[in-house]
């Protein structure tokens, strides 16, 4: 599935402010929180899935207004679940005021007025159009306006990140049921029922999956990541984490292939000419034959052969492809679907 990508990077940084202010418009009036001189870098992703979309973010700090003038010229209502990698971000609603910290999601809807003063962020929304997630209106209305609270909106917020990081490998005939599972978990997680974590049990798992990956990229050079210790972190048994990893070979192999992933990234750079073996031991592989064996099962070829690949520019290990050049014109023009 490719997104409709729109970044100001290529642009003269004179102009880079005002084509971000364009791409959103009529949806939001932007304006720079305070005055750059290097231009405005910035990047939005989109991924458009009919009865959802789902944005990725990345900008400098900005003020952004939605005021009654944005809705009668943009008459999108959907609502808006927010998670910042990075960054907070200041929110002022018709039920109020609120600041979202990073690593905390929250709602709002498109469909009222909203002003929010923001830090640089790295954010993810997914935006559910109201057509398709009428059943949830009055728990998306009770609950927008406001951060979703640990436990429940930091498993919202992993499932978010998760999501997004499956669209690459999913094909538009699988909207539906990615629309489907979206509504279960954020059922789940702004209502919790037995009910509703009955429905949503294999989107909680994903959340929980993803909260795993990400404790695991962070600690691929400790000796001690042991699935014990990962339990423990979780709060989760022993056979819940091994029900997590069932379908990717279990968890000892997952560890492992991160590990084979990083070292291989390592040896793929030029720069780097420290010992194969010195390479091998950061990343907790002690013995030079068995990692060998190890890395040539997983890539087809030897560590040496990837460092000598890399010194001549001849990759030996596929990277994920480009993305490919958008023809939308602007952010609003992605919601035409939903105005027809």
């Amino acid at each position: 599935m490719t997104p409709t990508t729109f970044a100001t990077q290529n642009l003269r940084p004179r102009d880079q402010l005002r084509a971000w202010q364009e791409w959103f418009a009529p949806v939001f009036d932007i304006s720079p929180m305070e005055q750059a001189e290097e231009g405005f870098s910035a990047k939005n992703i989109v991924w458009s899935l009919g009865d959802i979309s789902i944005s990725r973010v990345s900008a400098a700090s900005v003020h952004v207004k939605r005021a009654k003038a944005n809705l009668a010229k943009a008459p999108i209502d959907h609502w808006v679940l927010t998670y910042c990698r990075q960054g907070v971000t200041k929110v002022q609603t018709p039920k109020g005021e609120f600041d979202a910290a990073g690593g905390v999601p929250f709602l709002w809807s498109l469909g009222e007025q909203f002003e929010s003063k923001r830090t640089r962020v790295d954010r993810t929304q997914i935006l559910l159009s109201r057509e398709a997630f009428h059943d949830l209106a009055p728990l998306l209305d009770a609950a927008r306006g406001a951060v979703l609270e640990k436990p429940w909106g930091g498993l919202l917020g992993d499932y978010i990140l998760a999501v997004e990081r499956w669209l690459p490998l999913m094909k538009e005939s699988d909207a539906p049921r990615l629309t489907a599972a979206v509504r279960n978990m954020v059922a789940a997680c702004i209502a919790p029922s037995a009910e509703h974590g009955f429905l949503a049990r294999e989107e909680i798992d994903c959340g929980l999956l993803e909260r795993v990956r990400r404790i695991i990229q962070a600690q691929l050079q400790s000796l001690q990541l042991q699935p014990a210790v990962l339990c423990r972190m979780l709060g989760i048994s022993r056979s819940q984490l091994y029900r997590l990893f069932e379908r990717t070979g279990g968890v000892a192999h997952y560890i492992q292939r991160q590990r084979l992933l990083r070292v291989c990234a390592v040896l793929s750079d030029p720069a780097n000419q420290r010992p194969i073996a010195a390479i091998a031991a950061d990343f907790c592989f002690e013995d030079a034959s068995s990692f060998s064996r190890a890395f040539r099962q997983e890539f087809g070829c030897s560590p040496s052969e990837v460092r000598s690949a890399a010194k001549v520019g001849i990759p030996l290990v596929a990277t994920r492809r480009n993305e490919m050049k958008a023809e939308v014109v602007r952010f609003a023009d992605l919601f035409t679907v939903f105005r027809d």
